[in-house]
């Protein structure tokens, strides 16, 4: 029976992609892509040509019923959003709930994700985390959100534009200005930048600078993490 293979991709650094996501581009009939005309650039640097499907978030429904079609025709199908792994803030559960429904396997292959990759160098673990992806652009909403994440007292990791991330660090650091911060900026690619401070420390840093691009990861250590931490370090 055909399956639907779901395809975890470099969130920048194309040597990332795992050998058994390249076999996996290689052998399936088509590719369903989040953003066809980027995935192409991902395939033609690996020298893969197969047919395209584009699965975005705002055609996912119809996308995935297309789907269902070619693989009830016997066809492998492999799903990849545009960066990093699919579901995780990007399209892909309704593609995946819809084609378990319809009776066919899904099958994850493995890849990066910026929030994993912030957290390994972040330097503050905890047994619990909370991934929070985008918040809401509203700011009354964005800052009342804030305040809901410090409260549990677990780490946080939120993503964030260009356009907000100032405003994010500045909603932060006025509910808690000493809350430790480690921010991602550019993960995996030319220009990455890692920051680590305080939410004061960091706003005052991303406040004072004239251009800010990129896309951004924004790890927020828990109270709990660090009280966890020094009860260790003092057994």
């Amino acid at each position: 029976m055909a399956k639907l293979f779901v395809v975890g991709t470099p969130i920048g650094n194309l040597g990332d992609i795992t050998f058994r996501a390249i076999e996996t581009l290689k052998r399936v009939d088509f590719i369903a892509a989040e953003d066809t005309r980027h995935t192409l650039q991902l395939l033609n640097h690996f020298e893969i040509k197969k047919p395209l499907v584009s699965c975005r978030a705002q055609n996912e429904k119809f996308a995935a019923d297309k789907i269902v079609s070619l693989l009830k025709e016997g066809h492998d199908v492999a799903y990849a959003s545009d960066a990093g792994t699919p579901g995780v803030s990007d399209p892909g559960a309704v593609l995946v709930d819809v084609v378990r429904e319809a009776g066919f396997e899904v099958v994850p292959i493995p890849g990066p994700a910026a929030f994993a990759t912030l957290v390994s160098v972040a330097g503050t673990g905890g047994k619990t985390l909370i991934f929070e992806g985008f918040l809401s652009p509203k700011p009354g909403k964005r800052k009342s959100r804030v305040k809901e994440l410090l409260s549990t007292g677990n780490a946080v990791v939120i993503y964030e534009s260009p356009f907000r991330i100032t405003k994010l660090l500045a909603d932060i650091a006025d509910i808690e200005s000493n809350r430790r911060i480690v921010v991602g900026r550019e993960l995996t690619k030319l220009h990455e930048e890692i920051s680590s401070g305080t939410a004061a420390e960091l706003y005052a840093d991303y406040s004072s600078r004239q251009s800010i691009k990129g896309e951004f990861a924004v790890f927020i250590s828990g109270v709990k993490n660090i009280k966890n931490s020094n009860e260790s370090t003092d057994n």
